[in-house]
């Protein structure tokens, strides 16, 4: 690893710190040749305060039990029928590669243990079909998997549930991975598999798509897409749908894969994210009493500039609100500066109520990108009181007054807060 590499990893260190990453790993990729280094890969997460959780699937040996047995198998994936022999080859095949990986983590001085969180039913008869011992996910045992991450030990969750009576069934791991995803309200779900990514028509990747973009690209292309990515890919539109930022599509048998993929602005598969900014839009007229509620309790403390209704008003092209259920609980302006080609970031407030949240980090993001689809090459802000904050989780850093645009530097001399200025180029 080159100095450069070690720098970009610290870079996203803040962001992901204590953040819960469920990381599913095909049956194949367990048998590969990368595995143990996916372990260290994966020991590297760990050391840096990443909350790790493994489910793991079968498919794989399944095929593989089937061969070395000459047993025919009812179905391999989880979804269709499972009959009673399928059933009992689907516990074995599960048991090997829970303490595979196991014995991988341990290898590498990683605390681990195999859990039974998956509370499950039978899948039932549907349109006139008995799916025998298939079952469907009730529910995730979530105070067991968070009370195992306090202790800093790894879940590993193979794709079998069970019933409050003690039966078994097995499950589409894909499905226990977004489950586990939601449920923990994860920060990123990662699947690692045999593929590079989604492909479009062409065969090229597609490195990134938004929840309706996969959504339009899954009704109209997915038949052209392996089972495997089809599965992955409804799956991980489910997870953006119901509260998870990032799920990603990558090829696990490549070395330094999962790195590469977390720990740069690129990466190397398919990411699929939510729309972390449909809650931001422009402020209204109406607005402006909100949003003087907003500031109130940071002008007081000398945080923010006080602002009059009126200051407000005169400005409000520039102001932009975090929306939640109808109601305003962030704040933020950005002024433009275009014979410099900067942007200014100011009067950023989020609501006591709605604090911890990512609001904050959501709402500098959306300026970020604001300033640079509008040609600007550097944003900057002035703070007394919040500068650690900005530097800490939105990646600024501190600078010289004279880097301010002539009118604002006027405006910092004469007010006399001795504001510390903190900028971000942009891409």
């Amino acid at each position: 690893m080159n100095v450069s590499d070690l720098r970009g990893i610290l870079a996203y260190i803040p962001q992901f710190r204590e953040k819960v990453f469920v990381i599913a790993i095909d049956g194949a990729i367990a048998a590969s040749e990368n595995f143990p280094n996916l372990v260290l890969d994966l020991a590297v997460l760990r050391s840096v305060a990443i909350k790790v959780v493994l489910v793991h699937g079968i498919a794989h040996q399944l095929k593989q039990l089937s061969l070395l047995l000459h047993t025919d198998l009812s179905d391999t994936t989880g979804i269709g029928i499972t009959d009673q022999k399928t059933h009992e080859l689907s516990l074995i095949a599960s048991s090997k590669v829970t303490f595979q990986i196991l014995e991988a983590l341990s290898a590498s001085d990683l605390r681990a243990c195999a859990t039974n969180a998956i509370i499950a039913h039978p899948f039932g008869i549907v349109s006139g079909i008995d799916y025998q011992l298939t079952g469907r996910i009730n529910k995730i045992d979530v105070p067991f998997i968070e009370y195992l991450l306090q202790k800093n030990i790894i879940p590993v969750i193979g794709p079998i549930g069970f019933d409050g009576e003690g039966k078994s069934y097995r499950i589409n791991s894909d499905a226990v991975a977004q489950c586990m995803a939601e449920s923990l309200h994860a920060e990123k779900l990662i699947y690692l598999t045999t593929y590079p990514g989604i492909l479009d028509n062409e065969g090229n990747l597609i490195r990134e798509l938004d929840v309706q973009a996969a959504q339009e690209f899954h009704k109209n292309f997915s038949k052209s897409q392996p089972e495997q990515l089809r599965s992955k890919l409804e799956h991980a539109i489910h997870a953006c749908k119901n509260g998870v930022n990032r799920v990603h599509i990558i090829d696990g048998r490549m070395d330094e894969a999962l790195l590469s993929e977390i720990f740069s602005n690129t990466g190397i598969g398919t990411m699929i994210y939510a729309n972390q900014y449909e809650s931001i839009r422009p402020a209204r007229k109406k607005d402006i009493g909100a949003i003087l509620k907003l500031i109130q309790e940071p002008i007081e403390s000398d945080e923010i500039l006080p602002r009059k209704a009126g200051d407000i008003a005169r400005d409000l092209q520039s102001y932009y609100v975090f929306e939640l259920d109808k109601q305003i609980v962030g704040c933020m302006a950005v002024y433009p500066y275009p014979k410099t080609s900067q942007a200014e970031l100011a009067c950023l407030s989020v609501a006591k109520s709605h604090e911890n949240q990512g609001i904050g980090r959501k709402m500098i993001h959306y300026a970020e990108k604001l300033a640079s689809q509008q040609g600007f090459k550097q944003l900057f802000l002035l703070s007394t009181r919040a500068y650690v904050y900005f530097m800490q989780k939105g990646g600024f850093k501190e600078a010289d007054p004279s880097i301010l645009p002539l009118e604002r530097k006027i405006k910092y001399e004469k007010n006399g807060r001795n504001s510390k200025v903190l900028y971000k180029s942009l891409q």
